[in-house]
C-alpha cells in the first residue's frame, strides 16, 4: 500500500508542479538536449553569417544519427539554411523557442547518445559578412 501511496503522490506532484527533468539549466543551454551528446554548437551570431559552416554540412553528410536543434529565438531566415542543410541529408530538426531564455547558441548537433566531445564549439570564421537582423514591423513602427 505504501507502493502505490508513494506512485499516487509522485502523480500529484507531477500534475501540480510538471514532470521532474534532468539538468534543466544545461537543457536550456544546450536548446534541449545535454552536453554529454554534443558533436557541434554554434552561436547565433555564427548562424546568421550568409553561408552553411562546412563542419556542420561535413556533419551532417557522415553521421546520419544527428538531430539538430535551432533557436527559435532568431529569426527564420537566419537559420532557413541549415533546415534545408538538414533536409537535404534526412536529419531530423527540431526549433527550440523558449520566451524564458533566450539561449547564446543558435544552432546544436547532437547524438541520441553520449558521445562525450571535448571541443564542441567551431569557432567564429575571419572575414565573414553577418546578416543583420532587421528590426520587426512592430519596433520600426513603434520603437
Amino acid at each position: 500500500m505504501s507502493k502505490q501511496q508513494k506512485s499516487v503522490d509522485d502523480y500529484l506532484q507531477d500534475g501540480i508542479y510538471g514532470a521532474k527533468e534532468t539538468l534543466p539549466d544545461e537543457r536550456r543551454k544546450y536548446l534541449g538536449t545535454i552536453r554529454e551528446r554534443i558533436e557541434f554548437v554554434l552561436y547565433q551570431n555564427q548562424v546568421r553569417e550568409e553561408s552553411v559552416y562546412p563542419e556542420i554540412k561535413q556533419a551532417a553528410k557522415e553521421n546520419h544519427d544527428l538531430k539538430m536543434f535551432l533557436n527559435g529565438n532568431m529569426n527564420y531566415r537566419f537559420y532557413s539554411k541549415y533546415i534545408q542543410l538538414a533536409d537535404e541529408h534526412k536529419l531530423p530538426y527540431t526549433v527550440v523557442s523558449n520566451k524564458e531564455h533566450n539561449a547564446e547558441y543558435g544552432l546544436v548537433l547532437a547524438h541520441s547518445d553520449a558521445v562525450e566531445k571535448a571541443d564542441i564549439e567551431i569557432p567564429k570564421r575571419k572575414n565573414v559578412k553577418e546578416k543583420k537582423e532587421k528590426p520587426s514591423f512592430f519596433k520600426r513602427l513603434f520603437g
